[in-house]
């Protein structure tokens, strides 16, 4: 066997196999490129193949595309500009109309500085809470070359002329959502005065970057209250107490747990071919998904390995038992001796899916062994 993988930070692992010939592969999420190899091979020498994965940010700001002081704002695949007071444009490029005007503290993407020979709006799309006072403000007013000029500080718009007026806290979260620019927040955009914060759902912690939510792995950090005799399972937002059990004796057919995720059966009778028919191990594992996760995407994998001086099988069938879970799933063959289970219709969250892989081996076409791997799958109400 080769040591045991982890999923890179901002990313996700498929496969907990670590035996020779078996594959685990690695995906990013949203937002981040994969660096490394996708896929790595357990050599027989007992080492991966390929390079270390690891997931970077795909960062729409790291061109500096904002000119002239402006802020970049990023989200997935798009970014937009929070100007200066004298600046305008998508990319703060233009200079904008100055002199006796009120004008806009901060700009973002298509909003332009007005004139004072326009008409001043009373309030701005997506503006604050007015009757908070932290979320308006008296303006600065300087007298310039016999006219006096007005501003507000970034993250406030002047409502009202001249001294007169009133700054009023600009909605970033309104303003993006509303304008169809990139996302402030990956889950939840908390209004601020002049500024936002974003938030996460319980069970979820803020990055440092300050938009994104990684999922709190309440089972490493011992944070789950699952009782001896149950095993911890890390789930979006949470996690989930499951306690395996091996299927009770039905005729010549019993098995004995062996691990606290798998159960061999016992040796059968020479003339009771439904006992030989019968799953020769049962395997449980336990997937946390995203909702609407990507399709077609690769679960879980399945393949065999020969005990030492015995001829492995020459051939391998692969099918899902039982119900097929709504279509949701296909089995294929990735090469001769594996075969995968693989998404092809997206599942929403919250909901626990569960499906069944067997995976019977023949030898010169004669049957020789069924394996049962029980794969249940905890899908997360987020797509994060």
């Amino acid at each position: 066997s080769c040591p045991a993988l982890q999923a890179p930070t901002d990313g996700r692992k498929f496969g907990s196999k670590y035996l020779v010939e078996h594959e685990v592969h690695f995906t990013c999420d949203p937002g981040f490129q994969l660096r490394g190899s996708s896929t790595r091979l357990c050599q027989a020498n007992g080492t991966w193949s390929g390079q270390e994965p690891r997931c970077e940010e795909i960062s729409e700001c790291s061109s500096s595309p904002c000119q002239n002081g402006g802020t970049c704002l990023e989200g997935p695949g798009h970014f937009q500009c929070l100007c200066p007071q004298q600046w305008a444009g998508a990319t703060c490029q233009d200079r904008a109309q100055t002199g006796g005007c009120p004008s806009w503290g901060g700009e973002l993407g298509p909003f332009r500085a007005r004139s004072s020979s326009r008409p001043v709006p009373p309030a701005p799309p997506g503006r604050g809470v007015p009757d908070d006072a932290a979320f308006s403000r008296q303006p600065r007013c300087a007298q310039v070359a016999q006219t006096q000029q007005c501003s507000c500080d970034p993250g406030f718009h002047m409502s009202g002329t001249g001294a007169g007026g009133l700054c009023q806290d600009l909605n970033e979260c309104e303003v993006f959502q509303r304008d169809g620019g990139p996302r402030l927040c990956i889950h939840s955009c908390v209004n601020l005065p002049g500024s936002f914060r974003c938030s996460c759902p319980p069970g979820y912690a803020l990055l440092g970057d300050g938009k994104s939510c990684e999922d709190i792995d309440e089972c490493s950090l011992s944070q789950d209250n699952c009782t001896d005799g149950s095993s911890c399972i890390n789930t979006g937002g949470g996690f989930q107490c499951v306690t395996p059990r091996c299927p009770q004796p039905s005729g010549n057919v019993s098995y004995v747990q062996t691990s606290p995720f798998q159960c061999e059966r016992n040796p059968c009778p020479m003339e009771s071919r439904s006992c030989h028919h019968a799953a020769k191990t049962i395997s449980f594992h336990y997937l946390a998904l995203p909702s609407r996760l990507r399709t077609p995407t690769p679960l879980f994998r399945m393949a065999t390995a020969a005990a030492p001086g015995r001829a492995g099988p020459d051939s391998l069938r692969f099918g899902i038992a039982g119900r097929n879970s709504r279509g949701h799933f296909v089995v294929q063959r990735s090469d001769r001796h594996t075969g995968e289970l693989v998404l092809v219709h997206t599942l929403q969250g919250p909901q626990t899916v569960q499906v069944d892989v067997d995976m019977a081996e023949y030898l010169e076409r004669v049957f020789q062994a069924k394996h049962l791997s029980k794969i249940t799958l905890f899908v997360s109400a987020y797509e994060f």
